[in-house]
């Protein structure tokens, strides 16, 4: 083989044990985590008898406690040795967190452990994904974190699944209950990950970095980029008000309590493959046209999506392509939005970066659930997907926006 043809190959092997092995943790914790959340609704709803607004607000208040963690947690991840901790101690207690939610006697154990589970989350992510960006070529960022939310959407078509079969065989909190299993094979796996990175950085400098580097991360041009970002998430609510709707949607049509929530499992299970498939060919679109292409598709799918949700009187002709637009949304904005970051900064700043990209996304995913819940309560389901398909039109008018200013400033340049 000559040497051009050897280095042809180097430049495209991208899959490797370590790559493979962050999209393995992913898919195993969102598995287990996926199981309480298929079932959530109604043991809020049904077994707790609580309403539509309290499942809002324990979503909200988990995702906005996830961002805080994230941001926290952002800069301590710029350190490659202490990154391995943080991930594999971030799985271990969601894991943990969320298979306690079974022993819930009240609503606000139930929250109290879900935020404790999405707490954990919000510390392991930086590490994760800066972990990721380490291992990936700086070609094949798109299709390493287009491989990463596949494994993690496939391990949402696994729970749901197993969600619904532990729930019509074993009942909704034998269910909750071994949603923790699946999270040990997500602590070994990050492991795996995260000593194959420190092989492949045993030269860098460890950085000891306890706060964010905003001005660092300015001169990289990332806050632009984090405006129609913004807009996405404030309008990103939790998947578990979308299995809501498609239950109550379900009992509407005369479905018993337990057929309804194992239906709407269904459909979101196939919402998660979809999302996956999507996810995984997004990538390679990426890293040829560059994040911003298809994160704008992404929100112009979702704003169809929550239309449709908003329209819904009853029945699966219009329930199925709802779950099937915000599935493609989905995929193209989360591996566009991780591309985007992994691409802009170096691996010294990258800890803090994804940090900041996570605090946005759940700090704006926990004001658009706890606003959609309680205009759920307070005026219809429908005008809760119109607020949040408002927000998925400021995304895509923020990005065309930005995507115009590029294209101009680039032919202002000289020759």
């Amino acid at each position: 083989m000559s040497i051009e043809a050897k280095a042809d190959r180097g430049h495209r092997r991208w899959v490797t044990r370590g790559v493979i092995s962050v999209a393995l943790a992913s898919f195993f914790s969102d598995a287990g985590h996926e199981i309480t959340t298929s079932v959530l609704p109604s043991f809020i709803t049904v077994t707790l008898r609580s309403t539509a607004g309290a499942l809002g607000v324990i979503e909200g208040i988990s995702d906005g406690l996830t961002g805080l963690a994230t941001l926290i947690a952002g800069p301590l991840a710029d350190n490659t040795e202490r990154r391995a901790r943080m991930a594999s101690g971030g799985y271990l207690v969601t894991a943990a967190a969320t298979g306690a939610i079974g022993l819930a006697s009240g609503v606000f154990q139930a929250g109290v452990l879900r935020a404790l589970a999405w707490l954990a989350r919000g510390v392991r992510s930086p590490a994760r994904d800066a972990t990721l960006a380490s291992l990936a070529p700086d070609h094949a960022y798109g299709r390493a974190f287009g491989l990463e939310r596949a494994g993690d959407n496939l391990g949402a078509v696994a729970g749901p699944l197993l969600a619904a079969g532990f729930v019509a065989w074993l009942g909704i909190r034998p269910a909750l209950y071994l949603a923790a299993i699946p999270g040990v094979f997500s602590a070994l796996a990050i492991i795996v990950a995260a000593r194959a990175a420190r092989r492949r950085r045993s030269d860098a400098q460890p950085q000891r970095r306890r706060h964010l580097q905003l001005g660092l991360i300015r001169g990289h041009g990332v806050y632009t980029a984090l405006v129609p970002i913004a807009a996405f998430e404030l309008g990103n609510m939790a998947t578990t008000l979308l299995i809501l709707r498609a239950t109550e949607l379900l009992r509407a049509d005369g479905y018993a309590v337990a057929a309804a929530t194992s239906l709407a499992v269904l459909v979101y299970a196939g919402h998660n493959l979809a999302a996956s498939i999507v996810a995984y060919a997004s990538g390679h679109v990426v890293d040829r046209v560059g994040p911003l292409g298809p994160f704008a598709v992404g929100a112009a799918l979702y704003l169809g999506a929550y239309l449709l949700f908003a329209l819904l009187v009853h029945g699966w002709g219009t329930l199925i392509p709802a779950f099937l637009l915000a599935a493609a949304g989905i995929g193209l904005a989360e591996t566009a939005e991780s591309a985007l970051i992994a691409g802009a900064l170096p691996d010294a700043l990258r800890g803090s970066g994804f940090g900041l990209l996570g605090g946005v996304e759940s700090l704006g995913d926990f004001a658009s659930s706890a606003v959609v819940g309680v205009i759920w309560i307070a005026i219809s389901p429908a005008a809760g997907f119109i607020y949040a398909a408002a927000w998925m039109l400021a995304a895509l008018m923020a990005t065309l926006g930005l995507t115009l200013g590029g294209r101009r400033q680039h032919a202002a340049r000289p020759c």
